[in-house]
């Protein structure tokens, strides 16, 4: 009989691979779970608001049920790694603040990293970078809580409602549907945002 992945291996071959980035948003999820004595959400029990586009977020959606499609995982382009979730049923919110050591790779593996990436790593040097890397998503999964963030509750009211569908309108310049909120008003007709011109009075030298 198979025995049945773990919620870790379930975001690795979510994600494809291991990495350090991953293991953050494990553990991110892991601690937001925990706080808002949440299980993973089938529709929008849950919300969460993440603060960058790298792996850890696929971590944060296999382990929270949080997704773009459902509209419960909100992204807010500050290129941090914060993330802030909420419980609609505990009707408890965690803004979660990454420590910044825990993000930021060692000289020694930045180094190895790069050598790997363009190729010039020996096989001695990628055994290494290998062993550093799964040393540090060993320290990344197990270190404690007050090591690894920043915890702290917050409002629940600051984080958005549940998702709205929108009617799709088509765009008077190229003729694809987009969601009406999406669009704009350019000379009297609806355009969608590829062919809406912007305007500003800016001066760029």
């Amino acid at each position: 009989m198979c025995r049945e992945k773990t919620s870790w291996e379930k975001a690795v071959d979510f994600h494809g691979h291991v990495c350090p980035g991953l293991a953050i948003g494990y553990r991110v999820a892991e601690i937001a779970l925990d706080y808002l004595h949440e299980v993973k959400a089938e529709d929008e029990e849950m919300v969460a608001i993440v603060e960058n586009d790298a792996c850890g977020v696929d971590a944060i959606m296999v382990m929270t049920g949080c997704t773009l499609g459902k509209g419960n995982l909100i992204f807010k382009d500050t290129g941090k790694q914060v993330y802030t979730f909420g419980s609609r049923n505990s009707q408890k919110a965690i803004r979660i603040s990454v420590n910044g050591e825990t993000a930021q790779r060692d000289p020694k593996t930045r180094e190895l990293f790069q050598k790997v990436i363009d190729g010039s790593a020996t096989s001695v040097e990628k055994k290494e970078y290998e062993r550093l890397r799964k040393q540090r998503i060993d320290e990344i999964l197990n270190m404690p809580v007050e090591k690894f963030a920043m915890v702290k509750e917050v409002d629940l009211h600051l984080l958005p409602g549940k998702a709205r569908l929108f009617p799709s309108v088509k765009c008077s310049n190229c003729g694809e549907y987009a969601m009406e909120p999406r669009t704009r008003n350019q000379n009297g007709k609806v355009v969608c945002l590829d062919c809406f011109e912007d305007y500003s009075r800016v001066f760029k030298s």
